[in-house]
Parts: structure tokens; C-alpha cells; sequence
């Protein structure tokens, strides 16, 4: 526990940097920092946020210390772009951390070597290569694509793991690998020419979001009640959002303006990815922190909040709104923040001997 806990604290403050960066970035005239962050949302959320938090959850199911050198690497990078220490420092630290997620996998595949740890793996493996492209001064959309990757196989690598209890057929997982092997043909491809890249890895999303769609178990536990329902409810709008996605990288490509690819890169990160969060996260914060989270009803307010904003905010981008865009982007960060509040009001410290045992 004492390891979880200043790494936790690292991923708190990244994401309250990364939600004033993206204020800033939509428009919004907030209070001087000493370092500006705005240019640093991106890196803050997916890398010093998410990747951390990954990284860290890794670390505690495998329960070796060693593993916690990648969250805390990744950590430490964050800290570093925050206070604004030179580039190379925070961002070479960032790689190092998924370095070591890559040698915690391999870790796994060899006691467990499954197609679902193999995904997860290979979603490392993009973090890296995007950190790599970061890290040697290539353009940031040449990197984010690949940070899309690792938490979208990450995330899809969990949900197969998930469906073992389905029992699904083997042209099921046969179709999941087709998918998976779009994406990454389309991100390989990006290295060479960016806008067919993306065309391609959008129909490795199509791909991916109609296989979740089709065959994960939220499928059955929408049918569910209390939290059971709440987080098929989170995930089944998220893999509505990943096809999405995909149909606007194929459409767009590389596009000539700033707001479709606002759209290509939220409806991922906001409209799959935190989707993941909102339902995973009374699962995941008590495996990190001695804490149990209670469901109450009230989860489902910050999720409506965040679709509803989403909706907008994409409509926004592709009419080139820009003042509906900004109260958009106002309140996809309200949602976020109000999804914290709603966790913190529903957890409840774990007893002193329990946790110790966690």
C-alpha cells in the first residue's frame, strides 16, 4: 500500500492538470500558472493520467515490486511537464515508464499466455512507439494515434479477458484478431503516410467497437439491476463511440482543420475511454486504495453528463462552432469532476486489518 499511495496521488494531480489544459484549450480565460499547460493536455491525460493508472493497476494485481518502477516512471514524467522542467526530462521518463509496462506483460504472457494478454501487450507496445515519436520531436499527431492504440487495446484486452465466461466460439476470437490486426496495420501504415494510416486503423475501430458490441458480456448484464447495470450502461454508449471514431478517422483522414480532429481524438477519449472509466471505477479504486465504493443511482448523472456534452461538443467540432464547442468542453470537464465527486462521496474507508491484507 505504501508504494499505491504517492503514485495515486501523482495520478490525481495529473488529471486535474490535464482538465485545466483542456479549459484552456477549448477557449476558456482561467487564472495564470507558473507553467503552461495547455500544450501539455494531451500527454497529461493519456500518458501521466492513464497510462500511470494502468501501469499502476498492473503492478498491484501482480504484486511485485518491481512493477511498480512503470507507474512510477510515468508518474515521475508527469510531475516533470507540470513543473515545467526541460522537455526531454518528463518525456523521457514517460517512455521509460511504458517500457516497463512492455516488461510487466511480458511477464504475464509467459504465466498466462492468452490472446487477450497478447492484446494488452501490443497496446504497451503503442505507447512506446507514440512516446518514441514524442520523445524524438515528430509531430504530436503522429503520436497521439498510437497513445489512441494503447488504450484501446488495453481496454478491448480486458473485455476479452471478461468474456471467458461466454464461452465464445472461435471464429469470434478470430474476427477480434482480424480487428486488432486492422488497427495495427493502419497505425504502421500512419508512419509512412499519416492520412491513409488513419483511414485504415479507423476501419480496425469500426471493427473493434462492432465486436464489443456484438459479443461483450454487458450485452447480458444490461439485463441486470444496481451496479452490474450501471457499468453495461457506461460500456455499451463507449463502444457505440469507438465505431464512431472509426468512421470519422476513414472520412477524414488527416483533416484540414483542428476541430475534426478534436472530433476523431474526444470521441475516443471521452466517449470510449472515460466511458470505461466511469464503469470500471467502483471495481478498480477499491483493488488501489482501501476504500469500498457503495453504488448509488446518482453514478448515472455524471455519465448522462458526459454523453450529452460529448454529442454537442462533436456536433461543435464538425459545424466549426467554436462557442458551442467551448461550453461543450465547459462541461465534459463538469461531468469528469462530478464523476470524482459522486466516487469519493460513495466510498468508504475499507476496515484497518482488511486493507492491510490488500
Amino acid at each position: 500500500m505504501k508504494l499505491r499511495i504517492p503514485i495515486v496521488a501523482c495520478v490525481i494531480v495529473a488529471l486535474f492538470a490535464a482538465l485545466w489544459a483542456a479549459l484552456v484549450r477549448v477557449g476558456w480565460k482561467m487564472p495564470a500558472l507558473p507553467v503552461p499547460l495547455a500544450g501539455q493536455h494531451g500527454a497529461l491525460m493519456i500518458s501521466a493520467f492513464l497510462g500511470t493508472l494502468i501501469s499502476l493497476e498492473r503492478a498491484v494485481a501482480l504484486q511485485k515490486k518491481w512493477a511498480y518502477a512503470a507507474p512510477a516512471l510515468s508518474a515521475a514524467g508527469g510531475l516533470a511537464l507540470i513543473l515545467g522542467l526541460p522537455a526531454e526530462i518528463g518525456r523521457g521518463l514517460i517512455a521509460l515508464g511504458s517500457l516497463g509496462l512492455i516488461f510487466v506483460f511480458g511477464f504475464m504472457y509467459r504465466r498466462h499466455p492468452t490472446t487477450d494478454v497478447m492484446t494488452m501487450a501490443l497496446g504497451a507496445v503503442m505507447w512506446l512507439v507514440g512516446n518514441l515519436l514524442w520523445l524524438s520531436g515528430e509531430s504530436i499527431y503522429r503520436a497521439v494515434p498510437w497513445w489512441a492504440g494503447f488504450l484501446i487495446l488495453t481496454i478491448c484486452g480486458e473485455r476479452l479477458e471478461l468474456s471467458r465466461v461466454l464461452w465464445l466460439k472461435k471464429s469470434s476470437r478470430t474476427y477480434f484478431k482480424i480487428a486488432v490486426g486492422v488497427f495495427t496495420l493502419g497505425l504502421i501504415m500512419s508512419l509512412f503516410t499519416l492520412d491513409s494510416g488513419l483511414r485504415v486503423a479507423g476501419v480496425g475501430l469500426i471493427l473493434l467497437g462492432a465486436w464489443l458490441l456484438r459479443f461483450d458480456l454487458a450485452r447480458h448484464t444490461i439485463k441486470k439491476t444496481g451496479l452490474a447495470r450501471y457499468i453495461a450502461a457506461c460500456l455499451l454508449p463507449g463502444y457505440v463511440w469507438l465505431v464512431i471514431a472509426g468512421g470519422l478517422w476513414v472520412l477524414a483522414g488527416l483533416p484540414p482543420n483542428n476541430l475534426t480532429i478534436d472530433a476523431m481524438l474526444h470521441a475516443i477519449f471521452l466517449g470510449f475511454v472515460f466511458s470505461m472509466i466511469f464503469g470500471h471505477a467502483p471495481i478498480i479504486l477499491p483493488a488501489l486504495l482501501p476504500v469500498d465504493i457503495t453504488y448509488r443511482s446518482a453514478f448515472y448523472a455524471p455519465l448522462i453528463l458526459l454523453q450529452g456534452a460529448l454529442v454537442v461538443r462533436v456536433i461543435a467540432d464538425l459545424t466549426l462552432n467554436l462557442t458551442l464547442r467551448q461550453w461543450a468542453g465547459l462541461f465534459n470537464v463538469l461531468a469528469i469532476l462530478l464523476f470524482l465527486a459522486t466516487m469519493v462521496v460513495s466510498a468508504k474507508r475499507r476496515p484497518r486489518d482488511v486493507a492491510r491484507a490488500a
